[in-house]
């Protein structure tokens, strides 16, 4: 979105100036700086319209613990937005507990007494995301809103063509429950594309976050009508998996530059670097896709790499400017393509599965799997070794046999007697 439709910045040389990051802690001094269209006065006297996205949708995490002190009236908030938010700030009775006034407060799915929006229970709550997004730049660009701008006394490297390219980032943060450090939970995203599409992510069947089509769509616009509309997603998509600590995010280690735990003295910060390498820990990822025959006709979900509605091998090649530069050539590797149809990937009728496991799971072990029957690859494996051995070894270097981790402690484990293979990855 242009920058009339954003939140105002902090004035870090006046105001603010001892606090340029108060955005995030939600205490800046400068009007308009804390939250979207609050005060609702200030920014409809400065802008004359409504900013950011409209009708996004958070809902609880009632895994935590109540507070009473969170507990918030659907009455009490839904009259405070209608009059207009005073104050440069929220508090639990002026806005709804994600601090978005302009999301949605509707009742959740249509039905029973629970409101987005509304923190009815006094449980954690996702808030709406402070950082909205970079502004992107060519390393020539002068632009002020670039990261960093070249100046006037730095000669043009000409390294790509010039850009400019504001990025939306549209996201929340929630807090989590103890019991995430304690055991598995269960994490879903639900992806529609078209016109009545939405991403909702949630925890354990229940909404957390939602982005419909409608707020992509139907965004606020100004006399000239220079806030672009936009579309669900819909083009092809990878799913990453991380766990980061970041002090662009307000995350620091103790001692930052030196030991973890400095001198020892402080027992809390022992205990904060005794946990340290952390770990994030997936039993299982699954992926789903509905094949109803009630589907919009603009619903192009579909699972793979290159899906018949949305080419993307000949996207990329038509395109291929978009994808690489001078520095960054696009190069041609083979991956391990294990399947070109469903009845490579098979075996007795069933799809194929490889099991990525970083802890204990399922006892159960699966009876797919890619290639051949384990006894034929293991027999072509042991060929391969003996005829190939002169390879690996030389007079002055021989081959020495160690022992590894042992994945299996039963016949059973490895699957030996009928049963497929199954390989762990185990960290």
């Amino acid at each position: 979105m242009p920058s009339d439709f954003r939140l105002f910045p902090a004035d870090t040389k006046g105001e603010d100036l001892s606090n340029p990051y108060c955005v995030y802690s939600y205490d800046c001094k400068t009007d308009g700086a804390n939250l979207i269209d609050v005060p609702t006065a200030y920014y409809k006297q400065k802008r004359g319209h409504k900013s950011w996205y409209q009708g996004l949708r958070y809902a609880a995490n009632n895994n935590c613990a109540k507070k009473s002190s969170k507990v918030q009236s659907f009455n009490t908030v839904n009259a405070s937005v209608t009059r207009g938010i005073t104050e440069n700030s929220c508090t639990t009775t002026t806005c709804p507990a994600s601090l978005d006034v302009n999301g949605d407060l509707s009742l959740i799915d249509g039905t029973g007494k629970y409101h987005w929006g509304i923190n009815s229970n006094g449980t954690c709550y996702p808030i709406m995301n402070s950082y909205m997004g970079a502004y992107l730049c060519d390393p020539d660009n002068s632009d002020a809103r670039c990261a960093s701008p070249r100046n006037s006394t730095t000669p043009k490297s000409n390294a790509m063509d010039p850009f400019n390219y504001q990025m939306d980032a549209i996201s929340s943060n929630w807090p989590i429950h103890l019991g995430a450090y304690t055991d598995y939970l269960v994490y879903q995203l639900e992806w529609v594309t078209g016109k009545n599409g939405y991403v909702r992510w949630m925890l354990a069947g229940n909404p957390l976050f939602e982005v419909t089509a409608d707020s992509f769509s139907n965004v606020p616009q100004n006399s000239n009508s220079s806030n672009p509309q936009k579309v669900m997603l819909e083009e092809p998509m990878s799913l990453i998996f991380n766990v980061a600590l970041s002090s662009s995010w307000g995350t620091k280690p103790p001692n930052a530059g030196g030991a973890c735990r400095g001198d020892g003295s402080d027992e809390t910060v022992n205990k904060i670097c005794d946990e340290f390498p952390m770990l994030m820990k997936i039993d299982y990822i699954r992926l789903y896709q509905d094949q109803g025959d009630d589907l919009d006709a603009d619903n192009y979900m579909q699972v793979g790499c290159d899906p018949s509605s949305h080419p993307t091998k000949e996207w990329i090649q038509g395109h291929i400017d978009e994808y690489q530069d001078n520095d960054n050539l696009v190069t041609e590797v083979i991956g391990k393509a294990f399947c070109e149809t469903n009845s490579d990937c098979t075996v007795g009728g069933n799809y194929a599965k490889t099991d990525l496991i970083t802890e204990s799971s399922s006892s159960k072990a699966t009876t797919r799997v890619y290639g051949p029957p384990i006894l034929l690859a293991f027999g072509v494996a042991a060929v391969a070794v003996f005829f190939h051995i002169d390879e690996y070894q030389d007079n002055d270097n021989l081959v020495t046999e160690v022992i590894g981790k042992a994945f299996c402690e039963t016949n059973s484990d490895c699957t030996v007697g009928g049963n497929y293979a199954k390989t762990d990855l185990i960290t």
